[in-house]
Protein backbone atom coordinates (compact mmCIF):
# COMPACT_ATOMS: atom_id res chain seq x y z
CA UNK A 1 0.00 0.00 0.00
CA UNK A 2 1.46 3.19 -0.59
CA UNK A 3 2.77 5.62 1.89
CA UNK A 4 0.57 8.50 0.77
CA UNK A 5 -2.80 6.35 1.60
CA UNK A 6 -1.13 5.47 4.93
CA UNK A 7 -0.36 9.14 6.22
CA UNK A 8 2.71 8.50 6.39
CA UNK A 9 4.69 12.12 7.60
CA UNK A 10 7.93 12.86 5.81
CA UNK A 11 9.21 16.05 3.40
CA UNK A 12 6.79 17.22 0.31
CA UNK A 13 8.01 18.32 -3.18
CA UNK A 14 8.04 21.72 -2.52
CA UNK A 15 10.70 21.56 0.09
CA UNK A 16 12.52 19.02 -2.00
CA UNK A 17 12.90 21.18 -4.46
CA UNK A 18 13.73 23.80 -2.14
CA UNK A 19 16.69 21.86 -0.94
CA UNK A 20 17.78 21.13 -4.60
CA UNK A 21 17.29 24.60 -6.45
CA UNK A 22 20.60 26.24 -4.32
CA UNK A 23 22.79 23.13 -5.24
CA UNK A 24 22.10 23.63 -8.89
CA UNK A 25 25.26 26.52 -9.97
CA UNK A 26 25.37 27.18 -13.33
CA UNK A 27 23.20 23.85 -14.32
CA UNK A 28 19.97 24.49 -16.52
CA UNK A 29 16.86 23.36 -15.37
CA UNK A 30 14.07 21.44 -17.28
CA UNK A 31 10.86 21.64 -15.27
CA UNK A 32 7.71 19.37 -15.72
CA UNK A 33 4.99 20.74 -16.03
CA UNK A 34 1.81 21.20 -12.75
CA UNK A 35 3.68 22.13 -9.19
CA UNK A 36 7.29 21.74 -10.15
CA UNK A 37 7.37 24.07 -12.47
CA UNK A 38 5.41 26.47 -10.41
CA UNK A 39 7.30 25.54 -6.85
CA UNK A 40 10.66 25.51 -8.86
CA UNK A 41 9.79 29.40 -10.79
CA UNK A 42 8.32 30.74 -7.26
CA UNK A 43 11.17 30.05 -5.38
CA UNK A 44 14.25 30.73 -7.92
CA UNK A 45 13.38 31.52 -11.39
CA UNK A 46 16.92 32.14 -13.42
CA UNK A 47 17.32 33.05 -17.09
CA UNK A 48 18.36 28.69 -17.28
CA UNK A 49 15.55 27.72 -16.15
CA UNK A 50 13.10 25.89 -18.35
CA UNK A 51 9.42 26.07 -17.47
CA UNK A 52 7.03 23.20 -19.17
CA UNK A 53 3.38 24.86 -19.52
CA UNK A 54 0.98 22.33 -20.34
CA UNK A 55 3.00 19.50 -22.05
CA UNK A 56 2.85 16.86 -19.77
CA UNK A 57 5.30 14.26 -20.12
CA UNK A 58 8.21 16.27 -21.91
CA UNK A 59 10.15 18.05 -19.85
CA UNK A 60 12.47 15.19 -20.06
CA UNK A 61 12.56 14.73 -24.05
CA UNK A 62 13.46 18.62 -24.05
CA UNK A 63 16.20 17.66 -20.93
CA UNK A 64 17.75 15.33 -22.98
CA UNK A 65 17.63 17.08 -26.41
CA UNK A 66 19.44 20.21 -25.11
CA UNK A 67 21.69 17.44 -23.02
CA UNK A 68 23.07 16.78 -26.16
CA UNK A 69 23.35 19.88 -27.73
CA UNK A 70 25.45 21.30 -24.72
CA UNK A 71 27.38 18.36 -23.81
CA UNK A 72 29.97 20.82 -21.46
CA UNK A 73 26.90 22.07 -19.83
CA UNK A 74 25.20 20.18 -16.92
CA UNK A 75 21.27 19.43 -17.22
CA UNK A 76 18.95 18.59 -14.70
CA UNK A 77 15.44 17.58 -15.19
CA UNK A 78 12.54 18.16 -12.31
CA UNK A 79 10.35 15.67 -13.37
CA UNK A 80 6.81 13.86 -11.77
CA UNK A 81 6.35 10.04 -11.54
CA UNK A 82 3.03 11.12 -13.39
CA UNK A 83 5.02 12.77 -15.83
CA UNK A 84 7.70 10.39 -16.90
CA UNK A 85 4.38 7.68 -16.84
CA UNK A 86 3.36 9.68 -19.68
CA UNK A 87 6.86 9.57 -21.43
CA UNK A 88 8.74 6.22 -20.15
CA UNK A 89 9.95 5.33 -23.45
CA UNK A 90 12.61 8.53 -22.62
CA UNK A 91 14.35 6.38 -20.35
CA UNK A 92 15.78 3.69 -23.49
CA UNK A 93 16.37 6.71 -25.02
CA UNK A 94 18.81 8.68 -22.38
CA UNK A 95 20.36 4.87 -21.90
CA UNK A 96 21.08 4.24 -25.71
CA UNK A 97 22.69 8.28 -26.36
CA UNK A 98 24.47 8.16 -22.61
CA UNK A 99 24.50 12.04 -22.60
CA UNK A 100 27.17 12.57 -19.94
CA UNK A 101 26.02 15.82 -18.09
CA UNK A 102 22.20 14.40 -17.91
CA UNK A 103 21.00 14.32 -14.06
CA UNK A 104 17.21 13.00 -13.96
CA UNK A 105 15.38 13.67 -10.92
CA UNK A 106 11.92 12.18 -10.31
CA UNK A 107 9.89 13.59 -7.57
CA UNK A 108 7.48 10.65 -6.99
CA UNK A 109 4.62 11.55 -4.74
CA UNK A 110 2.22 8.43 -6.16
CA UNK A 111 -0.25 10.67 -7.42
CA UNK A 112 -1.01 13.25 -10.01
CA UNK A 113 -1.23 16.45 -7.91
CA UNK A 114 -1.72 19.64 -10.20
CA UNK A 115 -4.90 17.78 -11.73
CA UNK A 116 -6.64 16.64 -7.67
CA UNK A 117 -4.08 13.75 -6.51
CA UNK A 118 -5.81 11.44 -8.65
CA UNK A 119 -3.48 8.43 -7.73
CA UNK A 120 -0.36 6.97 -9.87
CA UNK A 121 0.70 3.42 -10.70
CA UNK A 122 4.00 4.79 -9.22
CA UNK A 123 2.32 3.11 -6.32
CA UNK A 124 2.79 -0.06 -7.82
CA UNK A 125 5.78 0.42 -9.92
CA UNK A 126 9.37 0.99 -8.62
CA UNK A 127 10.06 4.01 -11.34
CA UNK A 128 13.62 3.51 -10.25
CA UNK A 129 14.15 -0.03 -11.03
CA UNK A 130 12.22 0.76 -14.61
CA UNK A 131 15.34 3.09 -15.58
CA UNK A 132 17.71 0.16 -14.07
CA UNK A 133 16.11 -2.15 -16.75
CA UNK A 134 16.04 0.51 -19.19
CA UNK A 135 19.89 0.55 -19.07
CA UNK A 136 20.67 3.63 -16.61
CA UNK A 137 24.12 3.36 -15.55
CA UNK A 138 23.68 5.41 -12.43
CA UNK A 139 20.14 4.89 -10.56
CA UNK A 140 19.06 5.66 -7.19
CA UNK A 141 15.98 5.57 -4.57
CA UNK A 142 15.48 7.64 -1.90
CA UNK A 143 12.92 6.50 0.23
CA UNK A 144 10.31 8.89 2.27
CA UNK A 145 12.43 10.75 4.83
CA UNK A 146 15.75 10.19 3.48
CA UNK A 147 18.35 12.21 2.38
CA UNK A 148 18.98 12.93 -1.08
CA UNK A 149 21.37 15.66 -1.40
CA UNK A 150 24.47 14.28 -1.00
CA UNK A 151 23.28 11.67 -4.06
CA UNK A 152 22.58 14.92 -6.15
CA UNK A 153 25.51 16.82 -5.09
CA UNK A 154 27.55 13.23 -6.09
CA UNK A 155 25.61 13.33 -10.20
CA UNK A 156 26.38 17.19 -10.60
CA UNK A 157 29.69 16.48 -10.22
CA UNK A 158 29.88 13.15 -12.13
CA UNK A 159 29.27 12.00 -15.12
CA UNK A 160 25.97 10.54 -16.37
CA UNK A 161 23.00 10.27 -17.33
CA UNK A 162 22.28 9.80 -13.86
CA UNK A 163 18.51 8.77 -12.56
CA UNK A 164 17.42 9.78 -9.08
CA UNK A 165 14.40 8.89 -7.40
CA UNK A 166 13.04 10.81 -4.75
CA UNK A 167 9.91 9.80 -3.04
CA UNK A 168 7.76 12.79 -1.67
CA UNK A 169 4.62 13.42 -0.19
CA UNK A 170 2.23 15.74 -1.76
CA UNK A 171 2.82 19.71 -1.82
CA UNK A 172 0.65 21.35 1.07
CA UNK A 173 -3.05 22.94 -0.09
CA UNK A 174 -1.41 26.34 -0.35
CA UNK A 175 -0.69 26.94 -4.52
CA UNK A 176 2.32 28.97 -5.65
CA UNK A 177 1.22 31.21 -8.36
CA UNK A 178 1.56 29.65 -12.29
CA UNK A 179 4.33 30.63 -13.96
CA UNK A 180 3.56 34.16 -15.17
CA UNK A 181 6.20 33.98 -18.34
CA UNK A 182 4.74 33.33 -21.74
CA UNK A 183 6.01 29.99 -23.38
CA UNK A 184 7.77 31.84 -26.00
CA UNK A 185 9.75 33.92 -23.50
CA UNK A 186 10.77 31.09 -21.61
CA UNK A 187 12.40 29.55 -25.42
CA UNK A 188 14.12 32.16 -25.73
CA UNK A 189 15.78 32.34 -22.11
CA UNK A 190 17.16 29.43 -22.85
CA UNK A 191 18.08 29.87 -26.13
CA UNK A 192 20.31 32.74 -25.36
CA UNK A 193 21.76 31.38 -21.87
Amino acid sequence: MSFYKRGYVGMNMRDAISKLLPLLQDAFLICANGYISRDAFNINDRPKNFYMLGSMGQASSIGLGLALTRPKEKVVIFDGDGNLLMNLGILTMMAQLKPKNLVHVVFDNECYDSTGGQRSISVEVNLADVARGSGIPKVEKKKLGEDFVDSFKGYLNRDGPSFLLIKVQRDPETEMPRVNIPPSEIAKRIRNT
